[in-house]
């Protein structure tokens, strides 16, 4: 006898297999596979240590030069640029490989998506990238292993080798306002979807979960794989609850 589980595995096979045009949108939990933790999660980096929050704040940032430390020597610790994908964004390729995808939204950093074989035409990094770093005061930007380098050379907290203003990751800070043209795309692909696939976020980040309603006023389905419960459940015509990287396999199958 299929199992209520089971049941709503076919019910979202039988959604992406019926849809012509699919957003993707993706959280933190897409990459704990791949040793990247998430943030608000029972072992989340900031549910563990709550003032590593304040590293991600603009704010502190940009005022201490003892928190752009701290930040500088948490990132070489941990080294995201050395994770790799796991099957959970392998088995996205999938629905690039048979015309389906019309837009990969991502709230990661991580740039495993890109990392997988996605295609970077369609991805929206809605949270920028920790692969490069940005000049605050003269935009300069470039590959984050140049400033990486200076940082186990010695230089604490590096300036801009371009005007000596504060280098930070091209990610968006807490207090920092994302790029309108990306969250203005990440719009624009939901009103036009016919399928939503929400995977490993909370989906309580705004704007960027505002596009799970968006989808679903515009005429969408929605396909929410997640851990735990989110915050939109009641809108998804399919939740599926579990690890997110054997659902995506069975979902999508490997790549």
């Amino acid at each position: 006898m299929t199992t209520p589980d089971q049941q709503a595995l076919e019910r979202a096979r039988a959604l992406v297999q019926a849809a012509q045009r699919v957003v993707v949108l993706t959280g933190a939990g897409i990459s704990t596979d791949s040793g990247i933790p998430d943030f608000r999660g029972p072992n989340g980096v900031w549910t563990r240590n709550p003032g590593a929050e304040k590293l991600a704040t603009l704010s502190h940032y940009m005022s201490s030069s003892e928190v752009r430390v701290q930040a500088w020597r948490r990132r070489i610790e941990s080294r995201p640029w050395e994770r790799q994908p796991n099957s959970g964004h392998g088995a996205l390729l999938s629905l690039e490989k048979t015309g389906q995808l019309d837009t990969l939204i991502t709230q990661n950093i991580d740039g495993l998506h890109q990392k997988a074989g996605s295609d970077p035409a369609k991805v929206v990094e809605i949270h920028g990238t920790v692969l490069e770093f940005v000049c605050m005061k003269c935009g300069d930007r470039g590959p984050m292993m140049d400033v990486v380098q200076r940082v186990e050379g010695g230089e604490a907290d590096p300036p801009c080798l371009s005007c000596g203003g504060i280098l930070k990751s091209a990610t968006i800070s807490f207090g920092q306002s994302l790029v309108a043209e990306d969250l203005l795309r990440a719009e624009r692909a939901a009103r036009r979807c016919d399928l939503l696939l929400a995977i490993g976020s909370t989906l309580s980040v705004f704007p960027i979960a505002g596009v799970v309603p968006t989808a679903k006023d515009a005429g969408a389905s929605v396909v929410i794989v997640n851990g735990d419960a989110t915050e939109m459940d009641e809108l998804a015509d399919v939740v599926l609850r579990g690890s997110i990287t054997p659902l995506l396999t069975e979902l999508l199958g490997a790549s």
